[in-house]
């Protein structure tokens, strides 16, 4: 069996868990992100003010990330995208109509996020707000000869609501989600996060477990080397910094969903799920499992979904097909092909090709 993580003061203490949970919807939802975000380091891992502007590029596309002067959104501010995309998704799967436009109750937004509720809170709120509206991701898409430029937020609007005045206590704030964002959302390009995700205190530690939890996934393991983890985390600091955090995750063992262990010979990183589902189940056999696919499949399925991570694709194409009941297919590749075909027919192309960098 998997090991549970050690219980431990590594995580920060849970603050509502004596009956603040009474909102049905604040109960009811379940952590979600988008993929994207936690492929692609969009978000500042510093706790003070960032106006640097980042630049990242892959095969020729560029991506840019522009803070305003608030400076970038942090890894913090975004809990306020994690708890819309959340209550989004659990309004979808009730077969409400929802919207880009939200209205969130502050109070169960820091409930939910494992915040405090004073003051200082509220304020922290209003300026994660302003760091999210702020922030532009501007990006270059070549076709041919030519080259298309894009530039998007994440939060279009926001309106903030007090009672008695600007001194008064923060009642709640209305959000406009970017079209970006919110076509993910309706595109379902989601994961599920764990609920202690938001008592991980170091910025590094959510970073990494995002990491984690995008490429690991439900698979059994996941290796990385250090020096490419650190590339993808957007870490600002020095790489031996990085290690010794990771070191310190392996040591502590306290990172939701997986397990770390680090080797310092090859300088690579290992996550192990938790979870054991696959040892709940017998193996499959031979005739149960899909084949690897060939070097002509991917090429077909990038010109398919154009800008779109194809691995990733394949890692949910596969577990579709387990979860349908393992139907035989007449020809594999062609069967993973129409699957991403699929998906970019589902999700506006803007949308596809604004995933479409390895950062």
């Amino acid at each position: 069996m998997a090991k549970a993580p050690k219980t431990n003061n590594q995580l920060l203490p849970a603050k509502h868990v004596n009956g603040d949970l009474f909102v049905c919807d604040v109960a009811d939802a379940v952590l979600k992100d988008l993929i994207p975000q936690m492929e692609h380091p969009f978000y500042s891992l510093s706790k003070n003010p960032d106006t640097a502007i980042r630049r990242y590029e892959h095969n020729g596309n560029w991506l840019q990330i522009i803070p305003s002067v608030k400076g970038l959104a942090t890894i913090y501010d975004k809990d306020v995208l994690i708890y819309a995309i959340s209550q989004l998704m659990e309004k979808m799967k009730r077969g409400e109509p929802v919207g880009p436009r939200l209205r969130i109750t502050s109070y169960e937004l820091l409930v939910f996020t494992n915040r405090g509720t004073s003051g200082k809170d509220y304020d922290a709120l209003c300026e994660a707000i302003d760091r999210l509206a702020g922030t532009r991701i501007t990006t270059n898409i070549r076709t041919g000869d030519e080259e298309q430029r894009d530039s998007f937020g994440l939060i279009d609007a926001a309106s903030v609501r007090r009672k008695n005045g600007l001194d008064g206590r923060l009642l709640w704030v209305e959000i406009k989600l970017s079209e970006w964002v919110f076509n993910a959302i309706r595109s379902q390009e989601v994961l599920t996060l764990h609920p202690d995700y938001f008592r991980l205190g170091k910025p590094l530690e959510r970073r990494v477990y995002e990491l984690a939890r995008k490429h690991c996934g439900r698979q059994r393991t996941w290796q990385i080397s250090l020096e490419l983890l650190f590339k993808k985390s957007g870490s600002r600091g020095l790489v031996r910094r990085f290690r010794a955090m990771v070191k310190n995750i392996a040591k502590h063992d306290h990172l939701p969903d997986y397990r770390v262990t680090y080797n310092d010979e090859s300088d690579q990183v290992t996550f192990y799920n938790r979870e054991s589902w696959w040892e709940d189940a017998p193996l499959p056999s031979s005739e149960e499992t899909l084949p690897p696919l060939s070097t002509y499949a991917y090429e077909q399925a990038r010109a398919a979904a154009p800008g779109y991570d194809i691995h990733a694709l394949e890692s949910e194409w596969r577990e579709f097909w387990a979860i349908s009941g393992k139907p035989k297919l007449a020809n594999v590749e062609a069967a993973f092909v129409g699957f991403c075909r699929s998906r970019n027919k589902r999700a506006p192309i803007q949308r596809a090709k604004e995933t479409a960098w390895d950062a």
